[in-house]
């Protein structure tokens, strides 16, 4: 993985970060998180014009990835009703590189190194373990533990589809900038069918919708790319130390309280990034 590649995704941690904490920071989150993904469809339509229209071998992959994309969504909702952004994200986060790692191994043969499963492994135990500090505050939540790790599988699930789709296609703008209008869309249908209430409360939110989903649609995007630059593992496990991120906007800006177990996770998974970035094939 070169410097660029490392650095772009880190960026897009930091805005992945951003626009969850703006989702959990809402009174609404079924509300906020449609204001994003529309906002981010709609900056996807904007660019559309400048995007290659996919071939018909990618559309499998495009649409499997509106599909697990939408999951996400919804089981996110759910866990951020019943947990913190200090819970849920790092479950959620923590669980997909080890899941990707997995799935590529298994359906596309890809091989990974003793050391880079090393480095993988000590990002996901350090992202997932910052959330076992709320047992002992007392504040850990069964059920929004389960709603995260079943969030992480789809995370898993569409990072590899949304992966080979991209380099099948040969453009990121050209593959995400059709599934994220899509997606779009479709979450605003169903929202209007099943909750119209949903739709016009998103619809006031115009800090979630543009600043939202700039940076949703932006960090995606920037990810997406780098899975035509890299391996799909590495960019989702350094994309996951958001976590970083999402704990001091949690602590500054949301209030939530921080300990020296969170600290010592934060700084396994710091560690395990370092370790990725200086491997070397």
């Amino acid at each position: 993985m070169t410097g660029t590649v490392f650095a772009v995704v880190m960026l897009a941690a930091l805005l992945h970060a951003g626009w969850n904490a703006m989702v959990k920071g809402g009174a609404d989150k079924a509300a906020a998180m449609t204001a994003v993904i529309v906002g981010q469809g709609l900056f996807a339509l904007v660019l559309l014009p400048f995007a290659s229209f996919p071939a018909p071998e990618v559309w499998p992959w495009l649409l499997a990835g509106v599909v697990l994309h939408l999951g996400y969504n919804v089981f996110l909702i759910q866990a951020y009703r019943f947990g913190d952004l200090t819970q849920v994200y790092p479950i959620a986060r923590g669980a997909s590189p080890l899941l990707v790692v997995l799935g590529t191994a298994l359906f596309f043969h890809q091989s990974f190194s003793t050391f880079e499963l090393a480095s993988i492994l000590i990002i996901s135990v350090g992202i997932a373990s910052t959330s076992l500090a709320r047992r002992a505050d007392g504040l850990f939540q069964g059920k929004a533990a389960l709603l995260a790790l079943i969030t992480g599988g789809f995370i898993a699930g569409y990072s590899i589809i949304d992966g080979h789709g991209a380099r099948l296609a040969g453009s990121a703008l050209g593959f995400y900038g059709w599934l994220a209008a899509i997606d779009g869309i479709v979450f605003l249908i169903g929202w209007g069918l099943v909750r119209p209430s949903v739709v016009r409360d998103a619809l006031r939110l115009r800090k979630h919708f543009f600043l939202g989903g700039g940076a949703s649609f932006t960090a995606y995007l920037l990810v997406v790319w780098a899975f035509t630059q890299a391996p799909i593992a590495h960019v989702t496990a350094l994309r996951e130390t958001s976590i970083v991120f999402a704990l001091l906007i949690g602590v500054t800006v949301l209030n939530e309280r921080i300990n020296l177990a969170k600290v010592a996770s934060t700084a396994m998974t710091i560690s395990g990034a370092i370790m990725l970035r200086l491997h070397r094939n």
